[in-house]
């Protein structure tokens, strides 16, 4: 079983910043691929970047160049940092896991992302 708490959410307006924070009960090198899920009011869950064990990221379109995703080992962490937001990145983000050898996903309780002036 594997526990994602995330952190760091909140209201920022349009071009500001924030960083968000997953936690993992477990040791991140021992995760297959990490990484960051949003939803917004009346749409589905999309992809907003991934990190997979060997270091090599993904992103959606929507977001190149403005949000990169990292690790850190020692802290079993994984950041989503997030500069020059729009309102249209507001969403819950969700932090995904899926353990080494297997096809379980976990999933955290999400973390709310308001971008409004």
């Amino acid at each position: 079983q594997v526990q994602l708490v995330e952190s760091g959410g909140g209201l920022v307006q349009p071009g500001g910043s924030l960083r968000l924070s997953c936690a993992a009960s477990v040791t991140t090198p021992g995760m297959n691929v990490m990484g960051w899920y949003r939803q917004a009011p009346g749409k589905e869950r999309e992809l907003v970047a991934t990190i997979t064990r060997t270091g090599s990221t993904n992103y959606a379109d929507s977001v190149k160049g403005r949000f990169t995703i990292s690790t850190d080992n020692a802290k079993n962490t994984v950041y989503l940092q997030m500069i020059s937001l729009k309102p249209e990145d507001t969403a819950v983000y969700y932090c995904h896991a899926r353990p080494r050898g297997t096809f379980l996903d976990y999933w955290g309780q999400g973390t709310q992302v308001i971008v409004s002036s």
